[in-house]
């Protein structure tokens, strides 16, 4: 796993939307997942300025959707759908024929689950995947003591994570639906190219537990040291609790440049 340790947000969104404006000018029709919430949003308006610019055609691009309430109907502002239309395909100039994502309206969601499974091997699997991170160490809604090879599957939110959310919905929980299809950790691991961007204080004990730590089911992100290509992009504040950031630091100062994240 690199770890790459920047000043602050915005110097996380540009590095890693670099990364993902590289991949699409050796693969135009990339499928790259993407994932909702505060976090990444430094990423979609850093790649958008790039296809603003000229600096990278984004036409072909595909996207693919990491997690999606339950129940939700897709055209509700709050959808994940919803969501990622609004930050990040109109931005990038994408219609919703270049995205794919579970179906949370499906009567039989077990079916809806396994499905996209198939519709993201089909499509020759997520070429870089985003994430973030909660300070509990989950990714996607895989909350800890999640199983490390589980696959696309429907979860039950914690009260917590709908108190969190009930922002979304003016405030009222009773909005918020108590379930989600998430993307399993075994499905998040098949991408080529994972990309973890967490920010602030808040996020360093979950930082160190998924980097330095031990592979546990306790600390679903520290899935991550078991793939091949794993790129953990953290601000000062989030790297505050690692103990080789010294090590980190030598090694991604001393990288060739061609080889990138």
């Amino acid at each position: 796993m690199e770890v790459v340790i920047v000043p602050d947000a915005p110097a996380g969104g540009e590095l890693i939307a670099e990364a993902m404006a590289q991949l699409l000018r050796r693969k135009p029709d990339a499928l790259l997942g993407v994932a909702t919430g505060s976090t990444p949003l430094p990423i979609y308006q850093a790649l958008a300025a790039k296809v603003r610019s000229g600096a990278v055609d984004a036409s072909r691009a595909r996207i693919a959707q990491l997690d999606e309430y339950v129940g939700l109907p897709s055209s509700h502002p709050e959808s994940y759908r919803s969501v990622l239309r609004r930050e990040v395909l109109e931005p990038l100039g994408l219609s919703m024929d270049a995205f794919m994502g579970p179906d949370g309206e499906a009567e039989d969601v077990q079916a809806a689950c396994a499905a996209y499974d198939r519709a993201l091997a089909e499509a020759g699997g997520v070429d870089l995947q985003l994430l973030g991170i909660g300070t509990d160490g989950h990714i996607g809604f895989n909350e800890p003591c999640s199983s490390l090879a589980s696959r696309t599957r429907i979860k039950t939110l914690t009260e917590q994570t709908r108190i969190d959310n009930a922002r979304f919905f003016e405030g009222d929980i009773d909005q918020v639906p108590h379930h989600v299809i998430t993307q399993g950790i075994g499905t998040i691991l098949e991408a080529r190219h994972l990309v973890l961007l967490a920010t602030g204080e808040g996020k360093a004990d979950a930082v160190a537990a998924t980097v330095e730590g031990p592979v546990a089911a306790v600390c679903p992100a520290s899935a991550l040291q078991l793939h091949p290509h794993a790129t953990v992009v953290v601000d000062e504040a989030a790297a505050s609790k690692l103990k080789l950031v010294d090590y980190f630091r030598h090694t991604y100062a001393n990288k060739p440049e061609w080889q990138g994240i």
